[in-house]
């Protein structure tokens, strides 16, 4: 393996490979999505620079936007103190990530009643 790709066997991926990941504007911090990738999707993203994540509907590699134009390059790429997540600022080209076609899969809000 790449030297620089080393860090990649410190993540914790589950008992089907996977670690979820979350994508977050680089501009402005917004929450886009959470998706899951794998060490392939992991790869494929640093060498295009464009995201890829595993399709579990599909089971398969997924570039996100390839169909609807709606890609997301990848500006920084993080992984949290426990190896579990991944965190990938990006820049959503189109300004839609949502498969509904919002910004952000993130816009179901709950009213709290807080005691």
């Amino acid at each position: 393996m790449n030297q620089n790709l080393l860090w990649i066997e410190k993540l914790k991926f589950n008992e089907k490979g996977l670690i979820p990941a979350i994508a977050q504007d680089y501009l402005d911090g917004t929450i886009l999505m959470m998706a899951w990738m794998n060490s392939e999707s992991i790869q494929h993203t640093l060498e295009t620079g464009e995201v890829h994540y595993w399709s579990r509907s599909r089971s398969e590699l997924w570039h996100k936007g390839v169909t609807s134009g709606h890609i997301q390059k990848v500006k920084e790429l993080f992984y949290d103190c426990d190896g579990d997540t991944i965190l990938l600022k990006v820049e959503q080209v189109g300004g839609i990530a949502c498969h509904t076609g919002a910004r952000s899969c993130f816009f179901n809000g709950v009213s709290l009643t807080l005691v």
